[in-house]
């Protein structure tokens, strides 16, 4: 095959890819085998912004199909459909939790979130929340997975307000604060780290 026969990958090819393979719910991404075929100007900001060739994506619908054939393999993003799978540029976590909502209290207590694309998800054993702490500064990031191995950074506004619902527990062997969701202890902390 020539150079000049190579199609070369681009956002309108993906979405009508993506578009035709949707039927509702999200599309079987784990499932496809499509061929590689390179790269893709396209990259998720750390706030959740989608960009295009350097340019946000402005359409919310447009960001929510690509968000559908979202793919990881080990530290490597992919926008995958039936026939081509590209890789793209994620600067954290591909997806943003803007929005926790609590319900019941202590160990009955439910972490419900929301992300920047509409997508809700329950803290839980199948959606685990954890925190890494930036070596230099110590300041944490917070993640819960969304599905897959995809997971959401949780907003400075939604984590404070985990912070407010937080508890100690003696956790393998420790003290820690963290939360409870879904029926699970989610460490975010060691108890002797928290200032006095």
């Amino acid at each position: 095959m020539s150079a000049q026969n190579i199609v070369k990958p681009d956002a309108e090819g993906l979405a009508a890819a993506a578009s035709k393979a949707s039927t509702g719910g999200l599309p079987p991404v784990e499932r496809w085998n499509p061929p590689y075929c390179g790269e893709i100007d396209m990259r998720i900001a750390r706030d959740g912004t989608w960009f295009y060739e350097g340019t946000p994506i402005g359409r919310p619908a447009l960001v929510k199909l690509f968000s559908n054939i979202l793919w990881r393999e080990g530290d490597a993003y992919y926008l995958v459909t039936p026939v081509e799978k590209v890789g793209i540029r994620v600067d954290d976590a591909p997806f943003v939790a803007v929005d926790v909502e609590a319900a019941g209290a202590g160990r009955s207590q439910n972490l419900h979130f929301t992300t920047l694309t509409g997508e809700q998800m329950t803290a839980g054993p199948d959606h685990p929340i954890r925190v890494t702490r930036d070596p230099e500064t110590g300041e944490p990031a917070p993640y819960v997975l969304v599905r897959r191995n995809l997971e959401a950074l949780i907003d400075r506004k939604s984590f404070y307000r985990l912070v407010d619902l937080g508890t100690h527990e003696h956790h393998e062997g420790a003290d820690w604060f963290g939360l409870w969701s879904g029926g699970q202890f989610f460490p975010l902390i060691p108890s002797a780290e928290l200032p006095g």
